[in-house]
């Protein structure tokens, strides 16, 4: 039966839906080396170690440095040590003579004990204030993106990843990273030391570090590649999650039993992605396998070429001690590094999402201008047409009309003809992606869009819910005004948000969220008060009323709308499907697929067959005994 839902069909999305465009970009060139992300990852991660605090950044830098050389010196005292404990002469005489290398060697584990406590201390006050900073660059990069931004599905998640993940992921990578440049600098610490013992063991502990090095490139890429395959699953998973136990879908889902279907659903899409992780570690578990039998047999040619060295007598016996321990350091420090390393890379997916974060809102982000928008009072549109994010079809095209200072228009049409999108056009929210849009004469593309944004004021068919008090729910709309006062009687008078305010616990001063103890939830229709009560008190040259009273009771929206056109100081543009409440507006545009179909008054248009007549009469016929 048409609309019936097989039970394999999912209920969220669709099974091959598309992934975002940055994932597909990093699948087309994730062949061209996987190191450049860890690199990128820790560039970014030190330039905001950098900005968070130089002094701890440095000192951290500083102190690894010196563990290593503590490190050094701990091996090299080790070599005296067993030279004077096995050189020649009565064993009361060596135990004496090898004092001073005993106190050296536990003077440099005692060095190196201490400076680890010091790295471990500036590193535990170092990583909360980089992974500030990171916060505050999130929040400062997207404040000011533009609106249409958050309709593209691309960004929105490209936020949610770099955003989140990405300040989680810098704050851990800061505290790999200082175990990582511990364990790099024992192992060229223990190089060193077997170097100036005999320079033939250098290279063969280098290739043990080498060959790990390899798997952990290996592991990475495996990592990258398996985080490009499950980004979409990912988000799935979390829509679903989100459909099963939010509030905003807590209602219907109980009153359809939806439960088992969305659990069902969940349970489905986790399957998939726990089947992807496990092939991921069997993969990486082969791959640190060979890394590791690698690293074995490097190290165990290290131990050939330390026992041949002793054959040959070209190194002492007592001298062999201090190799073993150096190639003992070596092989503890690179199992620590692989991990360290693999962590990082794992992390640097997510480091180099906020680095795209950052530029993404900065492109989105339109730049200041010294040209100031006017309170206009002529707004004017030429050939107009606008496509959003993502979609191939335009939402408006060929869009040409005027509206002046003192009149009331009205952008009438069925869902989805494009009167919000052309409302937010008018008003300069959205910028047109062809075409023209002029406020006496001047382009709002070069106009500062601070100065367009102070000229306007907005009611939205679900306004946001600010949890705050009453009070500032009103006042948020212009703060600072000079007269508040008689900013918030008028306000309060025109949209009735009064008698709301009145039946609150503590009236103003009451808070609008349940997330606070004693907050007060609102009704869909009083929040929409209180949101034309915001508008209204910004007292703007622009007003754009976009469905503002879908659920205000006939009496409430009657008065808002009578408030509306008693005002003949500003443009006021009302958006709207109801058209009982616009027949007083000066101007009707009717918007069918993207386009104005027809223009005129309310009498004009109802003298004429066309659309406008059609929904009016449509609508009318409700309230009426006429079939």
């Amino acid at each position: 039966m048409k609309g019936w839902i097989a039970p394999a069909e999912p209920l969220i999305g669709v099974e091959d839906v598309a992934p975002p465009e940055w994932v597909a970009d990093r699948t087309a060139g994730r062949r061209r080396g996987s190191v450049k992300p860890l690199l990128r990852a820790v560039t970014t991660v030190a330039r905001l170690g950098w900005s968070a605090s130089p002094l701890l950044l440095t000192l951290v830098a500083g102190l690894q440095v010196l563990s290593g050389l503590a490190t050094a010196f701990g091996l090299l005292a080790t070599a005296d040590v067993f030279t004077v404990l096995l050189g020649r002469g009565p064993t009361p005489e060596r135990v004496v003579q090898s004092l001073p290398a005993i106190a050296a060697f536990v003077g440099a584990l005692a060095l190196r004990a201490l400076v680890e406590t010091g790295v471990s201390a500036a590193q535990a006050a170092l990583a909360p204030r980089v992974s500030q900073v990171a916060d505050d660059r999130v929040i400062a990069a997207v404040v000011g993106v533009e609106l249409r931004a958050f309709d593209d599905a691309d960004f929105r998640e490209l936020l949610r990843q770099g955003g989140q993940n990405g300040r989680r992921a810098i704050e851990a990578t800061v505290r790999e990273l200082t175990g990582l440049a511990a364990d790099t600098i024992a192992i060229l610490a223990a190089c060193l030391t077997v170097g100036a013992l005999n320079p033939w063991l250098t290279p063969v502990l280098l290739l043990a570090a080498v060959a790990e090095g390899l798997a952990t490139t290996w592991v990475a890429r495996l990592r990258y590649a398996h985080f490009l395959r499950t980004v979409t699953l990912k988000t799935r998973k979390s829509v679903i999650e989100e459909a099963a136990t939010h509030r905003d879908f807590a209602l219907e889902r109980h009153a359809f039993t939806l439960q088992s279907r969305l659990l069902a659903e969940y349970r489905r899409v986790n399957r998939d992605l726990v089947r992807q992780e496990v092939r991921l570690q069997h993969r990486v578990v082969g791959a640190s396998l060979l890394g590791r039998a690698a690293g074995a047999l490097g190290i165990g040619a290290a131990y050939v070429v330390l026992g041949l060295l002793l054959h040959a007598g070209s190194m002492e016996l007592a001298l062999s001690g201090t190799a073993v321990m150096a190639m003992r350091t070596t092989s503890a420090a690179l199992t620590d590094t692989m991990r360290a390393v693999n962590a990082i890379y794992e992390h640097s997916l997510y480091v180099e999402l906020f680095d795209q974060l950052l530029a993404e809102a900065a492109a989105r982000t339109r730049a200041p201008s010294a040209v100031p928008a006017p309170a206009p009072e002529e707004i004017r549109l030429k050939d107009v047409w606008f496509t959003y994010p993502g979609q191939r079809d335009p939402a408006l095209r060929e869009i040409t009309m005027s509206v002046r200072r003192g009149q009331t228009i009205a952008l009438v049409g069925q869902n989805g003809s494009g009167k919000s999108t052309l409302g937010r056009l008018l008003t300069g929210l959205y910028p047109p992606t062809r075409g023209t849009v002029l406020w006496d004469g001047l382009d709002l593309g070069e106009a500062d869009p601070a100065s367009i944004h102070d000229r306007i004021a907005v009611v939205a068919q679900s306004p946001a819910t600010w949890p705050m008090t009453a009070r500032l729910n009103v006042r948020i709309g212009r703060l600072g005004r000079d007269d508040p006062e008689r900013g918030w009687t008028a306000a309060m008078r025109a949209s009735g948000a009064g008698e709301v305010i009145a039946g609150l616990p503590k009236g103003a001063d009451t808070v609008l969220s349940r997330h606070f103890r004693d907050g007060q939830e609102l009704s869909g229709g009083q929040w929409q008060r209180l949101g034309v009560a915001r508008a209204l008190y910004r007292d703007a040259a622009v007003l754009l009323l976009d469905e503002p009273t879908s659920a205000l009771d006939a009496h409430a929206e009657a008065r808002v709308f009578e408030h509306v056109r008693a005002d003949d100081g500003r443009v006021v543009i009302i958006v709207t499907h109801r058209l009982a409440n616009i027949r007083a507006a000066d101007h009707i545009y009717v918007l069918d697929r993207g386009r104005i179909v027809e223009h005129g008054t309310h009498d004009e248009l109802l003298a004429r067959p066309g659309h406008y007549r059609s929904m009016y009469e449509a609508q009318a016929a409700a309230y009426t005994d006429r079939p």
